[in-house]
């Protein structure tokens, strides 16, 4: 057990369980005691304090999720650093992970996992908004709630796109660049969702290389396994799965609009309601793995330190030297993080839902390729100088080594000061006067759908209430038929960019339109746009 507990916690809230801990430290469910909002926080480890790398990176994935406004993708409430610790205040998400689910039923129907697919997939689109590739999609970092919704969680090794922070990743789902270590970007995410994507509808990953050099060599030039998945969603298997990035969907939201197609097309205007009751009815299996129901905390896998020496038994043949070469013999880091198969109930599984921890391994056993690893390759003339054939843990493991890419740490101390990025409060004290100067909306439609990219710029702080209004019309502009209502609330003092998408009802018009208005009102008042919807028989004049 971590001493962070006994030595510190957050001030202002009341520890109600521990969720789960590990080497990096502990995760809680905790209760802010001005409002009884249940939090889910998580707390740097004493040991890893004292490493300026890591307290570096732990203030920036606070910095990251502080910066992301979207109810796909987990919520920081508050980053607060003081002498005696450090800690993010998140969003608890009452859900289970999609690597539960998975281990429950195997696979899952076609609509249901389009419907996990597009949730997380709209949280990655906020990210790649913000200009950060999340670099770690997997099932362990899909929640879905009761209700059979998505979200996205665990941004610890996300980077900035075009940065070249190192090969990061877990290696079932990484993309073939990063695997040589290219910069980040968003196409690495989409294979890694279609990776997933995959997995969700036959029970198994794309590739299932029993070490890291081989499944090296099969992201990098094995063959798109789309064959083994329902005919309807192959295309988007083989457009994910594609080798070069520039073959894939540039980013999550132009891959949301693909899929989109695809599952109207294959499945009808209702699949995604369709597949969010399978969904919620795979979660209401496993009612014990919520963190509502009070399952004990559990620990994560362990992290092992593998050092890549010369073996034999591995022959890739010539094409397979060359991949291993450009992707295993690079003389720099080779960091993968936790792939919780496995898990106990309640334990791996359901941690992973809300931040990445990571064990001091107890005993030696060794890793699978899906483990949580660290990998050090040196340059040498061929490859099988560097790659074994089944790595195997070093004695030489550290606490203090990070699990991402870091600079060396250096003796500082951290900031005495406690710093704030959000509270949960729900109505804390203006600073500014609360007021929202602008809001704007642009319109995408497909046959049958609406995606409404809302953006709102407000001063001061507090909630604003965002209500949008759908509608169907005869004609550009027309605004005749309410087509449902819905709203959300963000945060303000910045501009926030918010997506929303609809289904049209049929037969009620040509042109489909949205309007958006805001509580307090906006200085513009409100915002509408209205598009031709492709469903109709005559082209419009």
């Amino acid at each position: 057990m971590d001493d962070t507990r006994a030595a510190w916690s957050v001030p202002g809230y009341t520890e109600v369980r521990e969720l789960g801990s590990g080497g990096s430290g502990r995760v809680v469910l905790a209760v802010h005691d001005a409002t009884g909002t249940a939090v889910a926080v998580k707390y740097l480890s004493d040991r890893l304090r004292e490493d300026p790398a890591f307290v570096g990176e732990f203030r920036a994935e606070a910095r990251l999720l502080g910066g992301l406004e979207s109810p796909y993708v987990v919520r920081l409430y508050e980053y607060v650093e003081a002498p005696g610790g450090a800690a993010i205040v998140m969003e608890l998400v009452d859900g289970i992970s999609l690597r539960a689910l998975l281990k429950q039923s195997g696979r899952a129907d076609a609509e249901a996992a389009l419907v996990v697919l597009k949730g997380s997939l709209l949280g990655l689109a906020s990210a790649h908004r913000a200009g950060v590739v999340h670099r770690d999609y997997k099932p362990e970092n899909v929640l879905v709630a009761a209700d059979g919704s998505s979200k996205l969680v665990d941004f610890g090794i996300a980077a900035n796109r075009g940065s070249t922070p190192g090969v990061a990743g877990t290696p079932a789902y990484m993309a073939p660049e990063q695997w040589q270590g290219r910069p980040a970007s968003p196409a690495a995410d989409v294979y890694a969702a279609t990776a997933t994507f995959f997995e969700c509808l036959t029970g198994r990953k794309p590739y299932d290389g029993e070490n890291f050099a081989e499944l090296a060599v099969q992201h990098i030039e094995a063959p798109v396994p789309e064959t083994e998945a329902p005919e309807p969603v192959r295309p988007l298997i083989r457009r994910g799965l594609a080798k070069a990035p520039e073959q894939r969907p540039e980013n999550a939201e132009a891959f949301v609009a693909e899929l989109e197609d695809v599952a109207l097309a294959a499945y009808g205007p209702e699949w995604e309601e369709r597949g969010q009751r399978k969904l919620a009815a795979l979660a209401a299996l496993l009612p014990l793995l919520f963190p509502s129901a009070g399952a004990p905390a559990a620990g994560t896998t362990a992290v092992a330190t593998t050092k890549l020496d010369g073996g034999s038994g591995w022959a890739p043949g010539r094409r397979g030297w060359i991949a291993a070469g450009a992707s295993l013999i690079l003389g720099a880091v080779l960091v993968f993080t936790t792939d919780a198969i496995g898990a106990a109930p309640g334990g791996a599984s359901a941690l992973s839902a809300f931040a990445t921890t990571s064990a001091t391994p107890a005993g030696s056993a060794s890793p699978t390729p899906d483990a949580s690893a660290s990998a050090s390759a040196s340059p040498s003339p061929s490859p099988s100088a560097s790659a074994s054939p089944s790595p195997s843990p070093s004695a030489s493991a550290s606490p203090s080594e990070s699990v991402w890419p870091s600079p060396s740490p250096s003796p500082t101390t951290p900031t005495p000061t406690p710093t704030v990025s959000r509270s949960p409060t729900p109505s804390p004290t203006p600073t500014l006067p609360l007021r929202v100067t602008n809001v704007a909306v642009s319109l995408k439609t497909s046959v049958y759908r609406g995606d409404a990219a809302i953006t709102v710029s407000s001063q001061g702080t507090g909630p604003v209430t965002v209500v949008v209004e759908w509608f169907l019309g005869g004609s550009q502009g027309s605004f005749s038929v309410p087509d449902g209502t819905e709203s959300f609330t963000v945060q303000a003092g910045s501009t926030v960019t918010a997506t929303r998408q609809h289904t049209f009802s049929r037969d009620r018009g040509c042109y489909g339109g949205v309007r958006v208005t805001t509580n307090p009102a906006a200085g513009n008042k409100s915002a509408s746009a209205s598009q031709y919807l492709p469903r109709c028989v005559e082209v419009p004049r």
